[in-house]
């Protein structure tokens, strides 16, 4: 008797799998759905245009990209949240988005934790502090200087919440007050801090490096582990005495939760390969992007820490939520 009910069990589990299976096996028959949630352009658009035609020719499908912005990649992320688990609606996900707006955003519309299928990360760019020509500060020491010498007088611009978070850790690490103003688009934002209405910002390497290289922003220091290859000469934060002001601002990508986890594996080896194909990774590297791929599981861990080291920046800096 034991045994007979061990053998309906089994079968039911084995009926109730196969669908999925299946469904897996034949993955994709039809177009997939990128939902970038950013408007066009900066380091977000160059990650999903590298990736998305190179991906389409492997996966024998269409990988159509939908810009959905709106409340710093909260309306996209949470649009991706609510889709069907189907493996056919992928999000092009962000550190400011499910690392930082939970904390800064009374109700995003999701949860990064549990609403997603983590696939992989995709590439790592540390911000850049860019600073207006007229700002006599070239390091981050300088800068902290000048800016206990003049407290709430110097301002940094931001258009997401990576960039927020960027400046209020700088803040807590060089005790400085420096006032923070925000803008709608990294557009708007990088055109005030060029004409010198703002001071300074952090910002990504794509949005930030061409008015660098054209003499129009100094930058004085990247906010990660090692220069970047575009720009040599820029010092890192720990070269410049930060060795605390280090920051991430990956992309990577993420399903509905609940995808059949034969779907997520499918994506992750193909977009791997993606990523490591000299051609895009050459197209990455060329706007400091460095490209990087990881499993499914250390993705999804890799999420959890930065949500819960972001949530700690936010709690030391006082921030209330909106």
């Amino acid at each position: 008797m034991i045994r007979t009910s061990l053998f309906i069990f089994a079968v039911a589990c084995a009926t109730a799998t196969m669908p999925q299976l299946v469904a897996a096996q034949s993955y994709p028959v039809k177009p997939l759905r990128l939902i970038v949630p950013f408007p066009p352009g900066g380091g977000s658009d160059a990650v999903a245009r590298h990736v998305a035609t190179d991906l389409g020719t492997a996966l024998g499908q269409q990988v159509v990209i939908e810009n959905r912005s709106g409340a710093q990649g909260s309306v996209g992320a949470a649009a991706a949240a609510k889709a069907p688990p189907d493996g056919y609606t992928i999000l092009l996900s962000f550190v400011g988005t499910l690392a930082m707006n939970p904390w800064i955003y009374k109700e995003t519309g999701y949860d990064p934790l549990k609403d997603f299928s983590h696939i992989t990360l995709a590439t790592s760019q540390p911000p850049l502090v860019v600073v207006n020509p007229r700002v006599p500060a070239s390091n981050l020491k300088e800068l902290a200087a000048l800016a206990r010498t003049r407290p709430d007088r110097l301002s940094y611009a931001s258009s997401s919440s990576s960039g927020q978070l960027t400046g209020e850790l700088f803040k807590l690490l060089s005790n400085t007050k420096i006032v923070h103003v925000p803008y709608k688009g990294g557009g708007p934002a990088m055109i005030d801090v060029v004409g010198g209405h703002v001071d300074l910002m952090f910002a990504s390497p794509p949005s930030s490096m061409p008015m660098v290289k054209a003499g129009k922003l100094r930058a004085i220091a990247v906010a990660g582990p090692k220069r970047l290859a575009t720009l040599p000469e820029v010092m890192t934060a720990q070269e410049s005495g930060f060795a605390n002001f280090e920051v991430n601002g990956w992309y990577g990508f993420a399903a509905p939760a609940n995808t059949p986890r034969e779907i997520i594996a499918k994506l992750n080896t193909e977009i791997a390969r993606v990523l490591a194909s000299p051609t895009v990774r050459d197209r990455l590297m060329a706007e400091g992007l460095e490209p990087k791929s990881n499993s499914p599981e250390e993705m999804t861990n890799y999420v959890r820490a930065e949500y819960e080291r972001w949530g700690k920046v936010v709690k030391a800096a006082r921030l209330n939520p909106e």
